[in-house]
């Protein structure tokens, strides 16, 4: 399928709506045009500097505006770091992604920033910070310490957006990416499912990812993971299954070269949906027991779906490992 950025939202919602085998169908043909449809990325990540932000975006626990009983912490050590991705390489993580709960990095944090890359780029494995918005001379440093990706979710769409979050507003995250984008570092943006925003505020998400000059090179897709006390929590609603995997091929399609990465919220799949979610066009998840201060699934479970499949996990390198059955394996025949 060709890679296009002039999509429009008529495009979209008819992809979005077509029968669910077609649109599997169409899905998967633009998957495997790009990708082997049987290798996963994999990515693990660490809050390195936890609660206590500025914005006061209404899905999140970390958000100095909410009673989410999240402690405010101070930036990790450098070493701290290197240690949580040495765990993370030793459980097959791919690449190693660091996220601060702050509007924007502070000047004084970025010589310790920059040296948290180059130490993680040194243990093999890919490098991905999310801090905020950055200045383009942010971007520069960033980009000479090594970092690959830099992750700068738009969460919903330019219409939902307001009502989301008022600290920020979406053209302050599409000129942080294209800052991004223009330093040379790698874009990981995507959105949020789940926060009471209605499906054409799902296609419009995508449709904006996928219009950009250059579409975001991972594309996360998260669902909403209820926490008490957040304005999003009186208005949320249960994301169906199958609207789920509708996303997901919609991702697909438009964004065909992209990695599409079930994020948050796997804890409350069946494996059989996030097989679906796979066969859409899905081919990255994050692994390890925590993301940011929300569960993740144990990373057994991941082996024994990835063995049962068939499946492989790619490391950093770019070679593929065969996932072996959990031993012993934790589920009954």
């Amino acid at each position: 399928m060709m890679v296009r950025h002039d999509w429009t939202m008529a495009e979209a919602q008819h992809f979005y709506d077509l029968p669910l085998p077609d649109l599997m169908y169409r899905a998967q043909t633009a998957h495997r045009e790009h990708f082997d449809p049987t290798v996963v990325e994999t990515a693990s990540l660490l809050s390195i500097k936890t609660g206590g932000c500025p914005e006061d975006c209404g899905y999140c626990s970390q958000s100095a505006h909410h009673k989410t009983g999240v402690k405010a912490t101070r930036l990790m050590e450098v070493e701290e770091v290197l240690t949580a991705a040495r765990r993370a390489a030793a459980s097959g993580a791919q690449r190693f992604c660091m996220g601060a709960a702050w509007r924007s990095p502070k000047e004084r944090d970025m010589d310790k920033l920059c040296a948290m890359v180059r130490g993680v780029t040194e243990l093999g494995l890919e490098t991905c910070m999310t801090l905020g918005m950055l200045t383009p001379d942010q971007v520069v440093r960033l980009k000479a310490a090594g970092l690959d990706f830099y992750n700068h979710n738009i969460d919903t769409s330019p219409e939902y957006y307001a009502t989301i979050t008022t600290t920020r507003t979406m053209e302050d995250r599409l000129e942080t990416i294209g800052h991004v984008r223009k330093g040379g570092i790698r874009v990981c943006s995507g959105g949020i499912l789940g926060m009471g925003e209605e499906a054409t505020d799902r296609i419009a998400m995508l449709v904006t990812l996928a219009t950009l000059p250059a579409h975001p090179d991972s594309v996360p897709v998260n669902l909403w993971n209820e926490i008490a006390n957040t304005p999003v929590q009186s208005r949320a609603k249960p994301v169906d299954p199958f609207a789920l995997v509708r996303t997901v091929a919609l991702a697909r399609l438009l964004m065909p070269a992209s990695v599409v990465r079930l994020s948050a919220g796997r804890t409350g799949m069946s494996d059989e949906l996030q097989v679906l979610c796979f066969l859409a066009g899905a081919n990255s998840i994050f692994i390890g027991d925590v993301l940011l201060t929300t569960e993740n699934p144990a990373a057994w479970k991941d082996q024994d779906m990835m063995a049962r499949l068939g499946m492989r996990f790619a490391p950093a390198k770019g070679s593929v490992q065969t996932i072996e059955p959990a031993v012993p394996s934790r589920r009954t025949a």
